[in-house]
């Protein structure tokens, strides 16, 4: 089922603040790229109790962002700490309130300990939190609620370009979804017999699927994207070194074949021919017969 998720350009520019809501949800969101902040603090959502996320240049190339999530009592001062902070050198960042205004402290202290939870798990951003809020004691129901609020921080933090929640790997808890997805369609083994390797495609993207072993050294041709790619999987762990091999010990998202084969490869590779289903056609050829 669809979702309505309203955008408000505040002040009326495609790159400025914005306001975001999801029809029937309690909460709204505001996004502001930093520079525009001030022009808007006056807003009444800054003066709520909330959880909010900072975005900056991340200080390793292997990843795309920065990010830094926190909870306040009132927004507003909140972030003047942060503005004025020159250790928080951030570039954008979004914040979410209740409409109702009733969030309470331990709640929002429970979504900040979820995003930072989730956000790590990830292992897609550079995440500037020293360490990991406990997580507090709430009452079932209390939890059912906060559960359902960050799913809806979940849609929206994409569309407004924080992408650190969307995942690296797929966790074991959905491998039956994957399986019956109807995105989902045959496996694809790497053609080479040098390293045995295999791939599905899903709505999630091109999983190579755990166990999958892959060349140790990249290749003096690869790009810097790959390389950084390379160093993030294995600063993360997805990629172990086993013998004279790396060996991937979760299942992992690509967004293109190619992006796949070349960190099993360890080269600049087609991934359209150099993944190949039990019945030795390439992914190509199966697109072309899929699509015709």
């Amino acid at each position: 089922m669809g979702k309505k998720l309203t955008v408000y350009m505040i002040d009326g520019t495609a790159y400025g603040p914005r306001l975001s809501e999801i029809g029937n949800w309690v909460g709204k969101a505001i996004y502001s790229p930093r520079a525009s902040v001030n022009k808007i603090m006056n807003r009444s959502e800054f003066d709520n109790p909330g959880i909010y996320c900072l975005k900056g240049d991340p200080t390793d190339d292997a990843f795309d962002e920065k990010i830094y999530i926190g909870e306040a009592e009132n927004i507003k001062t909140r972030l003047k700490q942060h503005l004025s902070d020159p250790n928080k050198d951030f570039k954008e960042l979004i914040f979410f309130v209740s409409k109702d205004e009733l969030l309470t402290k331990t709640q929002i202290r429970y979504l900040e300990s979820r995003l930072v939870q989730l956000a790590v798990e990830a292992k897609t951003a550079q995440i500037d939190n020293g360490n990991s809020p406990s997580l507090p004691t709430l009452h079932e129901a209390d939890i059912s609620d906060m559960e359902y609020f960050l799913e809806q921080i979940k849609l929206i933090l994409p569309v407004m370009g924080f992408k650190f929640l969307i995942s690296s790997t797929i966790k074991q808890s959905t491998e039956a979804e994957i399986e019956k997805s109807k995105f989902t369609h045959e496996t694809y083994y790497i053609k080479t017999k040098t390293f045995k390797a295999s791939m599905k495609e899903t709505d999630q993207g091109y999983i190579v699927l755990k166990g999958s072993e892959a060349k140790k050294n990249l290749s003096n041709s690869c790009t810097e994207t790959y390389r950084n790619m390379r160093r993030k999987l294995v600063e993360t762990e997805i990629m172990q070194e086993h013998k004279d091999k790396l060996i991937f010990v979760e299942d992992t998202i690509f967004n293109s074949p190619s992006a796949a084969s070349n960190m099993i490869l360890g080269r600049n590779s087609n991934g359209f021919t150099e993944w190949v289903n039990a019945k030795g056609q390439t992914f190509r050829e199966v697109q072309e017969i899929t699509n015709a």
